[in-house]
């Protein structure tokens, strides 16, 4: 259904990490205020529900991109155009951009279990109707009305599951824990489509039915879950930049709404973040489309393929050494690093052609990305109180989400006004830019954000 951490470049440990001035602010004290020890959770329990959460997330987002990949199939089967498809999925996309803020809001004030196993059930209930009406041919309104149905109860979802990953590690295991479900996501993303694929040429129905069942699976592995998800009452507090005077719906409502806002635009830790998400997301995904639009062309049905499969089997070993590489290096050295690293394979589209230099090029991108992923993610949750965690999450992948919506068509015209290298040229640039910025900012910030940490339970200025 999705992710259940925050950002689009995403991450977090349940080991030791090293000093003060290499690491993140998640370097925190391991008894902070809004920590999850305070549920005196005993280390089996804490370590079980994780675990549970990593299955969740697996489990979940390799029915999701079973789906995702034959939606599009089914609506061109059915008679439909292109043109219908992609405007289902911008529809969908902008649906949640708009919702999942709002979502946020009930979720950070104590419905955030309920929400997400609410949500999920009622998606695996809209994808087993879908895989049902497959058996005939339903008229575009019905799979259009499910599919919607769907898509707002993934928004829910992810809106509501933000806040749960620091309810079940501690400041010192973030990376660990982000790194798993990382991990999760690029076993789905590697074998979920070869999964809907492979279904959808037995039966139509058969990958929202695949899908319908992993939504269950999510929802009974919520319920599961024994640590509290919730953040207590007594921790909802007055939101940023608010007084204790008494307030109408109405305004406590839009003061609700806006503490996201006013989170990130406090926070240089977040600003940082929101820095890396939206330039680094928006790249990638006009690189994503550049590959679609050459490769698409090649003779050899395969070439978008190989390109896939490489990218998603870098992420994989990208994912799964995230952790101990974050330990190794620090978070700062590490996202300084990798900031000067991503210009080479994206450099490097300037002159390959054809599938095996385009797939290596994207497997070099693949690798490095969870490594940023899991640094950034760690130190957003680390940064952010527990009571505003899924407001501020659904900020920052608002923001990264616009920042790649014009990706796609930007992709078309640099390619049909000038050629395929030119937008490898222009994120090359980008990356090139966004190392110099890391290089310059990350160091001070990150160390004033652990030490904010440590002494306020916080990265605010």
């Amino acid at each position: 259904m999705g992710n259940v951490d925050a950002s689009p470049i995403r991450p977090p440990s349940g080991h030791p990490v090293p000093s003060h001035d290499e690491r993140s602010p998640a370097a925190g004290p391991k008894h902070s205020a809004d920590r999850p020890e305070k549920h005196n959770r005993p280390p089996g329990r804490a370590h079980r529900d994780l675990r549970i959460l990593w299955w969740v997330n697996a489990v979940d987002g390799l029915g999701s991109q079973a789906s995702g990949l034959v939606l599009p199939l089914l609506l061109l089967e059915l008679g439909h155009s292109p043109g219908t498809a992609g405007s289902l999925a911008s529809t969908a996309a902008l649906t949640g951009v708009v919702l999942g803020p709002l979502v946020a809001i009930p979720a950070d004030q104590g419905r955030r279990r309920r929400l997400m196993a609410g949500s999920a059930a009622l998606a695996a209930l809209g994808t087993g109707v879908l895989a049902l009406v497959c058996l005939g041919r339903p008229a575009l309104w019905v799979v259009v009305a499910l599919a919607m149905t769907e898509r707002l109860c993934v928004v829910a979802y992810e809106a509501a599951s933000r806040g749960a990953l620091v309810r079940l590690a501690t400041t010192d295991e973030l990376p660990r824990a982000a790194a798993g479900m990382q991990v999760g996501d690029q076993v789905a993303l590697v074998a979920g489509p070869a999964l809907g694929g492979a279904l959808f040429q037995l039966a139509r129905p058969l990958p929202f039915l695949a899908d319908a069942l992993s939504y269950a699976a999510a929802a009974l592995g919520v319920r599961a879950i024994r640590t509290p998800l919730d953040t207590p009452a007594a921790d909802h507090g007055a939101t940023p930049g608010t007084g204790s005077r008494p307030r109408s719906k109405r305004t406590e409502l839009l003061a609700s709404a806006k503490a996201g806002v006013v989170t990130v635009a406090e926070s240089p830790v977040l600003r940082l973040v929101l820095v890396w998400t939206s330039t680094a997301g928006g790249a990638l995904t006009l690189l994503f489309y550049t590959a679609l639009f050459r490769l698409g062309s090649d003779a050899r049905s395969t070439a978008a393929g190989l390109v896939l499969a490489a990218s998603g089997a870098a992420g994989l070993l990208g994912s799964l050494m995230a952790a101990r590489v974050v330990r190794r290096l620090g978070a700062t050295r590490l996202l300084t690093l990798t900031a000067w690293l991503l210009p080479v394979p994206c450099g490097s589209l300037l002159w390959v052609d054809g599938a095996l230099g385009w797939g290596a090029a994207f497997a070099g991108l693949s690798l490095l990305v969870p490594l940023v992923t899991v640094v950034l993610s760690s130190v957003a949750i680390a940064c952010t109180p527990a009571a505003l965690q899924s407001r501020t999450a659904s900020v920052l992948g608002s923001v990264s989400a616009l920042a790649a919506a014009g990706a796609p068509a930007l992709a078309a015209v640099l390619v049909t006004t000038w050629s395929f290298r030119t937008p490898a040229l222009v994120c090359t640039v980008l990356f090139c830019s966004l190392a110099v910025y890391t290089q310059v900012r990350a160091p001070g910030v990150l160390r004033a954000g652990s030490a904010a940490v440590a002494g306020r339970g916080g990265c605010g200025e």
